[in-house]
């Protein structure tokens, strides 16, 4: 059980790390405060594979209404995706990915409303940037330097996932080390570096934390993990880049209410200092930040 001495300890062993302040940038135009004012990235999935059924919209159409409702409901930035990233769902190859993807884009961006794509293929990259897209979701550690290069290309902004692996669809086992936050910081220290030696300003950094690592099926040692790098967040701020943490499920212990994991996730995360909320359930997750603000 999650105490009030362990956050208390926690702070103490890294306090100077809670008051760092990071990167503030215009995404497509928009101002971000994330120092002040965390903001909500909302899910639109044009994959049948994926799990999460409210996400899913198999036509352009339900996919640009709910990318709208998403705002609506108080979403900044809405994320789209063509291929899911279980293990076992279907591979999209880049010309589908396109074509599902570029109408959704160009009609999101016409609303005004912010989109980040999420892909780790170049040939996908290039062509939503060039139909609009604000952000790169990127889910992969090939071609990174092309790909950070295309961002700069186009001024926008790139969510770096941390991937044990070529891509999210390819992990296997997490590799766990004796403490996860230093090693998901030496990681982004060596992807920031990559990025901005090409040319990016506007950078996200995310653990992956909803990605498919086989040992890690066991719901325990998931959710356990999960809430350890939630808690530490702020310790990742001292790279100077927002944080953006996908919510996960943990449906094995939510079951019929795994609707609600997200938003109890989301506490922890705001506890830990998250900048960018990734989530399925925007309105929920909504009001559990504007909840906490009345603290």
């Amino acid at each position: 059980m999650l105490k009030l001495e362990q956050l208390a300890d926690l702070l103490d062993q890294h306090r100077a790390a809670a008051s760092v302040r990071v990167a503030e940038f215009a995404v497509g135009g928009r101002s971000f405060a994330f120092n002040s004012k965390p903001a909500i990235m909302g899910v639109v999935n044009l994959s049948a594979g994926s799990w999460y059924r409210e996400s899913v919209c198999l036509t352009a159409a339900s996919a640009i209404q709910r990318g709208k409702i998403l705002d609506a409901q108080g979403a900044d930035i809405v994320d789209v995706g063509a291929e899911s990233t279980l293990e076992q769902a279907a591979r999209v190859d880049e010309l589908a990915q396109n074509s599902q993807l570029l109408p959704v884009i160009r009609e999101l961006r016409a609303a005004n409303i912010l989109v980040s794509v999420e892909t780790y293929q170049p040939a996908v990259t290039r062509a939503c940037l060039a139909a609009g897209a604000n952000i790169l979701n990127l889910t992969g550690t090939e071609h990174s330097a092309e790909l950070y290069r295309m961002v700069a290309d186009h001024d926008a902004a790139v969510i770096i996932c941390h991937v044990q692996g070529k891509n999210v669809r390819e992990v296997r086992d997490f590799d766990f080390g004796a403490d996860a936050t230093q090693m998901l910081q030496d990681y982004f220290a060596r992807e920031i570096e990559t990025a901005q030696k090409n040319g990016v300003k506007k950078i996200f950094i995310d653990p992956g934390l909803g990605f498919y690592y086989r040992n890690l099926q066991d719901s325990a040692v998931r959710v356990r993990h999960q809430m350890q790098v939630f808690l530490n967040t702020f310790r990742l701020r001292t790279l100077g880049f927002p944080v953006c943490h996908a919510l996960p499920h943990a449906f094995e212990y939510f079951g019929e209410e795994v609707r609600c994991a997200e938003p109890f996730f989301a506490v922890l995360a705001a506890l830990g200092k998250t900048d960018l909320f990734r989530t399925h359930e925007v309105a929920r997750v909504r009001g559990v930040l504007d909840t906490l603000k009345v603290f």
